[in-house]
């Protein structure tokens, strides 16, 4: 019974922690829809936060890769006066990376909703 009670407790801990990360996200970046996406990234940075196998396999024409893992050693690569379009393969790693760049200073993020795998525009891939 005790086992029972600790799998609970653990999902409930696990429920919290996703609730409380979503709701920052949700807070430091703005999702938009590819369109929406598409208006705005050209006059943006537009980043690609995946790692650099997933980059040269495909990605937006015109981002730079500075992927998740590197973030923390390269951020001021990036400008934190003008807006940054951020992406990544599905959507779940660009919400933590415009949260730790929320907390570097930076308030215009925006990120493309589903990610990469749902783009249908132009794409650039190492030949």
């Amino acid at each position: 019974m005790e086992f029972l009670y600790f799998i609970a407790a653990l999902l409930f801990v696990i429920i919290v922690f996703a609730v409380i990360n979503f709701s920052r996200a949700k807070k430091a970046v703005t999702t938009l829809t590819q369109q929406q996406f598409i208006e705005g990234y050209r006059k943006a940075q537009l980043i690609d936060v995946r790692e650099p196998k997933d980059f040269a396999a495909g990605h937006i024409l015109g981002a730079r890769n500075i992927p998740q893992t590197q973030l923390r050693q390269r951020y001021k690569e990036i400008r934190s006066d003008k807006p940054v379009y951020i992406y990544d393969q599905n959507g779940a790693r660009a919400g933590r990376v415009a949260i730790f760049l929320k907390k570097q200073g930076y308030n215009q993020l925006f990120q493309l909703q589903g990610g990469f795998k749902q783009w249908t525009g132009k794409i650039k891939a190492k030949s």
